[in-house]
């Protein structure tokens, strides 16, 4: 199968770039602008590969995308291209809108003229996979509910606003003019790779640096938290065997507080790192000003998946942990320059926070 991966070099797109790759009987297109969190080192492993190929490209660019389409013979979309942090879509929306809602149109519309091109039963089994997340349902009490597939859509930040616009246009596509997509949500990935921006990376580097692991409020909000390589998985499921028009919860069914997750990083480094003071790490634990509208809890009901495709993820939040904290101490080379450079963990959404 011949298969285009839009954001192939952010955190997700890349695991599920390597993941494809993986089977020779694949052929995998990443095309990806190579904005901040885009790193083509995430993808070493698999650069020479015969089966793979890189195309610096922006899903604005039907053009381009159209022409990449065509001469690859692309059989299956899986588009991840998107602007992803919630502070970051706080200090500046506008890229948000540009990325998530006009580069998904741009994008549908390149696939659509080219999908229409195809002869018969290469139209009949082409399909176009939408990755998107769980912060579209807007958030949950702190009860035992979650999020299914028919949740009405809540979205709180412009971020999930502009992937909730999103989910909206390739429905629109479907239903108007028959464009055979598939659609995921997924809750809150880490693993290694993670641009050091979000919670998971930015404790373990900011642990390591010996400097203040900020936690927002309390630190009781709640995430379902799920392992990239788990996500991959399900991705390729669903893009392969996923019914065309139906969307697909993916979790990892490890609901934690924010403070439970940093507590649990700093234990595993307690273990594996010590610091030189002899103390614990939690000894670092900063609350800070509140996110501003900060969703409450997210939790996924994943019973379709599983029912459906049989799929359900192989780590538990511990196992998938431990491998992460131990792939970040064991490879500086792919984070260092991020913080030495790009992003040094300094605090994103002060214009709102105050």
């Amino acid at each position: 199968m011949n298969i285009l991966v839009t954001g192939g070099a952010g955190f997700i797109g890349s695991a599920l770039c390597r993941h494809l790759a993986a089977d020779p009987a694949n052929r995998v297109v990443n095309v990806d602008k190579l904005t901040y969190a885009g790193n083509l080192a995430s993808l070493s492993s698999i650069s020479g590969q015969p089966n793979y190929r890189f195309v610096r490209a922006d899903i604005c660019d039907e053009a381009v995308i159209g022409e990449v389409l065509r001469t690859e013979a692309i059989d299956c979309v899986i588009h991840l291209a998107a602007e992803t942090h919630v502070d970051r879509s706080i200090d500046g929306p506008g890229s948000f809108v540009e990325t998530n809602i006009v580069g998904t149109y741009r994008l549908l519309q390149a696939v659509l003229k080219y999908w229409r091109g195809l002869p018969a039963p290469a139209a009949d089994s082409f399909r176009f996979h939408h990755v998107s997340t769980d912060e579209v349902f807007g958030d949950l009490p702190f009860d035992d509910s979650s999020f299914h597939e028919a949740t009405p859509y809540a979205p709180s930040s412009p971020y999930s606003a502009s992937k909730a616009a999103s989910d909206h246009l390739v429905r629109a596509w479907h239903h108007t003019f028959g464009l055979p997509v598939v659609l995921t949500n997924c809750s809150n990935n880490y693993g290694p790779f993670h641009f050091p921006e979000k919670l998971i990376p930015l404790v373990i580097l900011n642990a390591l640096d010996e400097k203040p692991l900020p936690i927002y409020g309390t630190g009781a909000n709640v995430r379902d938290w799920l392992y990239v390589e788990d996500h991959a998985r399900a991705l390729a499921l669903v893009a392969a065997r996923g019914r065309i028009g139906q969307s697909y919860n993916i979790g990892g069914g490890a609901e934690l507080t924010n403070l439970a997750v940093v507590q649990a990083i700093c234990d595993a480094l307690d273990r594996r790192q010590p610091r030189r003071n002899g103390k614990s790490y939690r000894e670092l634990i900063a609350f800070v000003a509140d996110r501003p509208g900060h969703d409450r809890r997210y939790a996924m009901d994943t019973s379709k998946i599983e029912r459906e495709l049989g799929w359900a993820p192989q780590e538990t939040f511990a196992s998938g942990l431990a491998r992460t904290v131990d792939w970040y101490l064991g490879n500086d080379w792919w984070w260092r320059p991020i913080r030495e450079g790009t992003y040094a963990g300094d605090r994103l959404g002060r214009l709102a926070a105050g």
